[in-house]
C-alpha cells in the first residue's frame, strides 16, 4: 500500500534558510512511525532532486533528527528570496511536492 508524505507525518512544512536555502521539515507523530519512515530511505538526493526539478548538487542535506522523530532537508531555492520572478517570498509553500510524494507503507 503506498501513503503520502503527507499521511504519514503529523505535519511537513517548509520556509526560507537564508535568501538562497529553503529548508523542508518533516515530523512524525511517534517513535515508531519515523523509524518505519526512516528504514525505508524514501528520501535520498536523487528523490528529492526529481521532486523539485532540480540538480541533485543542490540538494545540500537530509539530516535525521531522532530526538525530535523528524527529518531536514535542505536545498538551494532556484532563486533567491524576492528574485524577479520568484513566487514564494517566504518559502511557505515549498513542501508540497514532499508531502504528496507516495511511498510503499
Amino acid at each position: 500500500m503506498r501513503r503520502t508524505i503527507g499521511e504519514i507525518a503529523t505535519f511537513v512544512t517548509s520556509k526560507n534558510a537564508g535568501p538562497f536555502l529553503l529548508t523542508l521539515d518533516v515530523v512524525f507523530p511517534d517513535e515508531p512511525t519515523y523509524r518505519r519512515f526512516k528504514a525505508l530511505r524514501a528520501l535520498d538526493r536523487a528523490t528529492v532532486a526529481r521532486l523539485y526539478a532540480i540538480k541533485e548538487d543542490d540538494v545540500l542535506k537530509i539530516i535525521e533528527f531522532d530526538p525530535a522523530y523528524a527529518m531536514k532537508v535542505t536545498l538551494r531555492r532556484p532563486w533567491g528570496s524576492g528574485a524577479v520572478g520568484e513566487r514564494d517570498v517566504y518559502g511557505a509553500q515549498q513542501h508540497v511536492p514532499l508531502m504528496q510524494h507516495a511511498v510503499e507503507w
